[in-house]
Order: structure tokens, then C-alpha cells, then sequence
């Protein structure tokens, strides 16, 4: 399906060491979370990119029980309006063409869709948005509840510093 990329966003996702080919695109390698990347030509000197990362409900995370409705949906609400803000964390100027969150089947899918002219800034760009979604979703875990893989790894990881030692929790 990479072949279907433009040539240039083809080259640029290739050439970052950040992302691998994947079945439908590009997937980022950095990233434990499920992460897809597509990009189509436009008839001006843009390329289209749609950006999809898929992480956990707060209730399918969790392995000690279960998450209220009230807590499920506080979080999910919450979560959206901070992942709206995606492109504040980039330093580009980027508008977004669309900008959706979906649950399906214990999962949240996001979705970011923009267009770019320089496809090597855009692959950067996707990778920012796919970090911010990442560490928007771990610092908007609920304490109080165990987490199965990837969220323990991810939460253990926010809680040590660079030096290996202790730090606070990112909430």
C-alpha cells in the first residue's frame, strides 16, 4: 500500500527512522499503541495525510475490575478536548481537516486528517501527533486501578526519570 503514497511522502516516511511500512502505510515505530499513516496527492502542492492511533478504553485497560460509566465517559470527554489541541505541540503551523475520536470494540480511535507541502516537516508532524496522543492517554490515566500491558509499561516508564531514578507519576 506504501506504493500508493506519493513520491515524495513515500521517500519522507521511508528516510525517517522513526516509521516502517506497514500494510495500509506507515506505522511509527516508537509507539506500543497501534498507529497508521496514509497519504494521498491533491490537486494543489499539498499532500493529504491521515493519521489513525489506536489506544485502549480505560475500562478494557484495566485488569482489577470495572470503570463506572460516569468515569468512562469523564475520561473519554476530557480526553478528546485535550487531543484536539495536537497541533499546538507541533512546530508547524498545521490546521486540521479532521479531527475525530470513535470508540469501537474497547478501543478509542483517533483520527487527525491535514495537509502539508513539505512531506518531510509532515512526517515529523505525524509523529508529534502521535506522541501527543500517547502521552495525552498516559497522563489521562485514572489512579486507583491496575492496567494490563501496554498502559503498566507506559505508566512505568512516565514514572522513571532519564537517570533511572523515581520520579512522580505524569498525573
Amino acid at each position: 500500500m506504501t506504493d500508493e503514497f506519493p513520491a515524495e511522502a513515500r521517500e519522507a516516511f521511508e528516510s525517517h527512522d522513526a516509521f516502517a511500512a506497514a500494510d495500509e502505510g506507515y506505522r511509527l515505530t516508537t509507539t506500543d499503541f497501534d498507529t497508521t499513516v496514509t497519504a494521498s496527492e491533491r490537486d494543489d502542492y499539498a499532500t493529504d495525510f491521515e493519521v489513525t492511533v489506536v489506544v485502549p478504553t480505560l475500562d478494557s485497560a484495566v485488569t482489577d475490575g470495572d470503570v463506572g460509566d460516569a468515569v468512562q465517559s469523564g475520561w473519554l470527554d476530557a480526553m478528546e478536548r485535550r487531543l484536539e489541541d495536537a497541533p499546538m505541540a507541533t512546530r508547524a503551523s498545521v490546521e486540521l481537516d479532521t479531527f475525530e475520536v470513535r470508540t469501537e470494540a474497547g478501543t478509542v480511535v483517533v483520527t487527525y486528517e491535514f495537509s502539508y507541502g513539505d512531506a518531510g516537516r509532515a512526517a515529523d508532524i505525524v509523529k508529534t501527533f502521535i506522541e501527543y496522543v500517547e502521552g495525552t492517554y498516559v497522563e489521562s490515566v485514572v489512579p486507583g486501578y491496575e492496567y494490563g500491558e501496554p498502559v503498566a509499561s507506559l505508566l512505568g516508564a512516565a514514572a522513571t526519570g532519564s537517570d533511572g531514578e523515581r520520579g512522580g507519576t505524569p498525573l
